[in-house]
C-alpha cells in the first residue's frame, strides 16, 4: 500500500517567481529515459566510418562508457559527454542530477575527472532564473567531485536540457572496460533500481513525497566513493575485472554489454536493491517509453521467464544517474561490497558471471 500522494511541484529548493511548474511541464521526456534506444543506436553506429588512431585505446566499438586516449605509458585521457531534459521541477536539483550522471562515466572507466564543460539548451521564453538554477546545481556537484567547470556552450531550444562534457585521467594499464569480466566473477550493483518508474509516477502525480525524495537523492549521488573503492582494489590486486554504470538502457541491457560475446550474466532478482515503491508502480503500469524500448531490444537476448511482470519492468527500467555494475573476483566480492556500503548502503552482490549459455542475460 502506498502512502498518500503529493502534487508534482515538490522538491523545489528556492523561489522561482511562482512559475516553477513551467520548467518540467515544458518537457516531453526527461533523464536517461530520453536516450535513443540501444538497438536503434547500434544500427547507426555500425554504419559510421571512423579514422583509426593507435592512441585511441577505447572508442565506441564496445559501447563503453567513455573514450580513452593515450598520452604516454602512464597517462591517458578519459572523455565523455552526457545531457538530457529535466525529470524534476527544481532546476538546481536537476543540475546536480545531470552533472552526477555525466561524471559517472569517468568513474565507470576507473578514471578521475579533471574538468568539465557545460552543455545547455534553453527555451528563449522561459524564466532565466531556471537557467541560473540549473547551472548552479551543476557547479555544486562538480565542486563536490573536485572538478573544475572550465566553460561550455549554450543554445536556445524548445525544451531545457543540461549536462556536461567531462575530461578525466586514467592509468592506461588500469582502465576498467565494460566487457572484460571473467568466468566465475561476482556482480555488484551499488545503487537501487527503479528511478525511472518512480519519476514516471511523479509526473503522473501519484508518487508519495518520501519515495520521490529517495529517488532524487539516489540520482544526485556521485559514484565517486564506490569508484575509489574499486580503483584501489584494482590497483593493489587486479581483482576488479569490468565495470559500467546503469543508465538509460536499464540493468538488463547494460548487463548484456558486460556479457560481451563469451559470457552470460546470471542475476538473482531477489538480491536486487530496489527503491521503495518502484515495484508497486511497475505493477500499476507507471512504465516509460524508454523501458518499453529496452524490453524490445532485449527480446531473445534475456531469459526473464522466472520474473513477475512487475520485476521484469524493474530490470528494463531506464535509470538516471544509476549505480555501478561491477564484475569482481568471486572470493573478494563480499569484502569489496562491504567497503562500498560505507558510502552506498544499498550496494549488493546480485549475481555471477558464467560461460555463455543460450541467453546472454538470465534473471532468476
Amino acid at each position: 500500500m502506498l502512502p498518500s500522494v503529493i502534487n508534482a511541484g515538490i522538491l523545489v529548493s528556492q523561489d522561482y517567481g511562482g512559475s516553477n511548474m513551467n520548467f518540467l511541464s515544458a518537457c516531453t521526456s526527461g533523464g536517461c529515459g530520453a536516450k535513443i534506444g540501444p538497438g536503434e543506436l547500434a544500427e547507426i553506429l555500425a554504419a559510421l566510418g571512423v579514422k583509426k588512431d593507435p592512441h585511441l585505446l577505447v572508442g565506441f566499438e564496445g559501447r563503453d562508457d567513455a573514450a580513452v586516449y593515450s598520452l604516454d605509458e602512464d597517462r591517458a585521457l578519459v572523455s565523455t559527454v552526457d545531457f538530457f531534459s529535466p525529470m524534476v521541477e527544481d532546476p538546481f536539483l536537476f543540475g546536480k542530477i545531470a552533472a552526477a550522471n555525466a561524471l559517472s562515466d569517468i568513474y565507470a572507466m576507473g578514471g578521475r575527472p579533471l574538468f568539465a564543460l557545460n552543455l545547455v539548451c534553453f527555451p528563449e521564453g522561459l524564466d532565466r532564473n531556471f537557467l541560473a538554477g540549473m547551472l548552479s546545481g551543476g557547479a555544486a556537484k562538480a565542486m563536490e567531485a573536485d572538478v573544475v567547470i572550465a566553460g561550455g556552450h549554450s543554445i536556445y531550444d524548445q525544451e531545457p536540457k543540461y549536462g556536461l562534457a567531462v575530461t578525466g585521467i586514467v592509468d592506461p594499464k588500469k582502465i576498467l572496460r565494460n566487457n572484460t569480466c571473467r568466468d566465475g566473477d561476482a556482480l555488484i550493483l551499488t545503487k537501487p533500481l527503479g528511478t525511472g518508474l518512480v519519476m514516471s509516477a511523479y509526473r503522473e502525480g501519484i508518487a508519495p513525497v518520501d519515495l520521490v525524495k529517495a529517488a532524487a537523492e539516489s540520482m544526485q549521488k556521485l559514484n565517486r566513493r564506490a569508484a575509489e573503492v574499486i580503483i584501489g582494489e584494482n590497483t593493489t590486486a587486479g581483482i576488479v575485472h569490468a565495470c559500467t554504470d546503469i543508465t538509460g538502457f536499464g540493468l538488463a541491457a547494460h548487463a548484456l554489454e558486460m556479457a560481451g560475446e563469451s559470457h552470460t550474466m546470471v542475476i538473482d532478482s531477489a538480491a536486487l536493491p530496489i527503491l521503495s515503491g518502484a515495484l508497486c508502480f511497475a505493477e500499476r503500469n507507471c512504465v516509460t517509453t524508454g523501458g518499453r524500448r529496452n524490453r524490445g531490444f532485449m527480446e531473445g537476448k534475456a531469459d526473464i521467464s522466472a520474473l513477475s511482470a512487475g520485476m521484469s519492468e524493474i530490470v528494463f527500467d531506464p535509470q538516471t544517474s544509476g549505480g555501478l555494475l561491477i564484475a569482481v573476483d568471486n572470493e573478494a566480492a563480499n569484502k569489496i561490497c562491504d567497503a562500498i556500503r560505507r558510502f552506498d548502503p544499498a550496494a549488493a552482490v546480485i549475481g555471477k558471471v558464467r560461460a555463455r549459455a543460450e541467453k546472454a542475460v538470465v534473471l532468476l
